[in-house]
């Protein structure tokens, strides 16, 4: 439980971001010297979790002319609108509506297109499924569509509320930071676009549970994380090098166990079929595995955009994928033991998640939810978060009205294929621009934001303050990490120096 005195010690982004000081004025300026910090029922997490709650309002109504009509009649109101969401659609489309079973039922070619079984994670085919049992039947197709979103975008505001929570708890010291969650544009924007923000909940209470040195919640919600999307399991990477770095492997060990008995808790009951002839891996289970596999570089990716500008299909994109992941994991691995110091935890898993969000062979608007909070913790910094997200929302705008244009026919009503390309690029800057700082303050740590109060990895759980063992090149113990007869050695300055 937090004592007063560690009430007292909070940052406040109004005494040490001039973006946030100057954004205060909207609502009165900094908070004064006297001011008592986590007075009444107004706490950090709780004003967060309410402006996050009141953030995901706001994108709901912005999806109201597709609600009312967008995402029922005309080929492009939904993109002129940049209102889309997947899940109306899919709630017909993957037979949801008729009582399909998902995973064991073979969707018709009729009614899904295609698709003959759910191409998503066995978690989040089952919120799907809780949402769907939810929706009351009766009425037209249009009603019951219109309701399961409804219903989903509750459950999804549940989400939201856990990921303020999460995020305003990971640094103890920082919970304003969190501020940035809620507040972020294309949070709001992408938030009920699809189901990501289930994984994004399961993670950011996985971080939390690592931060706080609790190895084995942590390593569950990793595992129930990937059970409902795939890039969650990337935090085993971090996790590996800098429990390496520092000599702590047995925790590393118990996560991962941790993670992988979860995962097969939730997977094995709906992986495995069995006949005359054994045990058989279920082609339903399979298909969200099979449908990355063999899928086409697609909308925002960066292969799209070579592909477009050259000409060549890119047939071998797995192949880049793959080899550019492989490098890139690498690089991360030495950044992380040559450091001078070693990287906060927060810092190297938002790198390799945008690692893979780069290299990708998709990038759908929603996947910024999956950065979103990992960037917040890395780089709480509002000016660096800002410009990030002001290049997210272009995307955003972007790629629907290049649907636009492209599904207008003669018309082309929209963003041209040229706009379109311009909004990828924007996309892949912005994003290469906050990995660019991060990596800056860990090659120079005496500019990382959350390390100038004398703080080490407040993320990092049983990571925080601990010597170094394994380093590389130039990288030695930390003077932080030092103890002796009471008396602890603070890294950091306890300046401001540029950022």
């Amino acid at each position: 439980m937090r004592s007063a005195r560690d009430e007292d010690r909070q940052v406040r982004p109004t005494d040490e971001d001039e973006v946030a000081a100057a954004g205060s004025e909207l609502i009165g300026g900094p908070a004064g010297k006297r001011a008592v910090p986590g007075g009444g029922w107004w706490t950090p997490v709780r004003v967060i979790v309410l402006v996050a709650i009141g953030m995901f309002a706001l994108g709901m109504v912005q999806k109201l002319p597709c609600y009312e009509y967008g995402w029922f009649f005309g080929a492009t109101t939904q993109y002129t609108h940049a209102c889309y969401s997947d899940i109306p659609h899919l709630y017909s489309g993957r037979g949801f509506d008729a009582g399909l079973v998902p995973y064991f039922d073979r969707i018709p070619q009729a009614v899904s297109g295609g698709m003959d079984y759910l191409e998503y994670p066995v978690l989040t085919g089952l919120f799907m499924q809780i949402a769907a049992w939810l929706t009351p039947g009766g009425g037209t197709i249009q009603h019951r569509e219109q309701i399961n979103w409804l219903v989903n975008a509750g459950m999804l505001m549940a989400c939201t509320a856990v990921i303020a929570v999460c995020s305003a708890r990971t640094h103890r010291r920082r919970p304003w930071d969190a501020l940035l969650i809620a507040l972020a544009p294309a949070f709001a924007l992408t938030a009920t676009v699809n189901w990501d923000l289930f994984a994004v909940a399961l993670t950011a209470a996985a971080m939390l549970m690592w931060s706080r040195g609790r190895a084995v919640p942590a390593g569950v919600l990793i595992g129930l994380a990937a059970a409902a999307k795939l890039y969650p399991l990337l935090l085993l990477g971090p996790l590996f090098v800098l429990c390496l770095r520092a000599g702590r492997m047995k925790a590393f060990a118990t996560a991962t166990a941790s993670a992988v008995a979860a995962w097969l808790v939730v997977n094995l009951p709906v992986m495995l079929t069995h006949d005359a002839a054994g045990f058989h891996i279920r082609e339903g289970w399979a298909k969200f595995y099979t449908f990355s596999q063999e899928r086409p570089i697609d909308f925002g990716s960066v292969w799209l955009l070579i592909s477009q500008r050259t000409g060549n299909p890119l047939d071998d994109a797995n192949t880049y994928v793959s080899l550019l992941m492989i490098l890139g994991c690498l690089a991360l691995v030495a950044l992380g033991l040559y450091a001078p110091r070693r990287p906060r935890f927060a810092q190297l898993v938002f790198l390799v998640v945008a690692l893979f969000v780069l290299t990708n062979k998709v990038y759908s608007p929603q996947y910024v939810l999956w950065l979103i909070p990992l960037a917040v913790l890395a780089r709480p910094k509002w000016r660096d978060f800002l410009i990030w997200q002001a290049c997210e929302v272009l995307y955003f705008l972007g790629i629907w009205s290049y649907l636009a244009y492209t599904g207008s026919g003669d018309k082309h009503q929209g963003l041209p294929t040229e706009g379109y390309q311009l909004a990828i690029v924007l996309h892949l800057l912005g994003t290469l621009y906050l990995c660019a700082v991060v990596v800056r303050d860990i090659l120079m740590p005496e500019r990382d934001v959350v390390r100038r109060d004398g703080s080490d990895d407040p993320s990092g759980g049983i990571l925080d303050g601990a010597p170094d063992v394994v380093t590389l090149g130039s990288a030695h113990a930390p003077p932080y990490a030092e103890r002796s007869a009471g008396t602890s050695v603070r890294w950091g300055t306890g300046s401001r120096p540029p950022a």
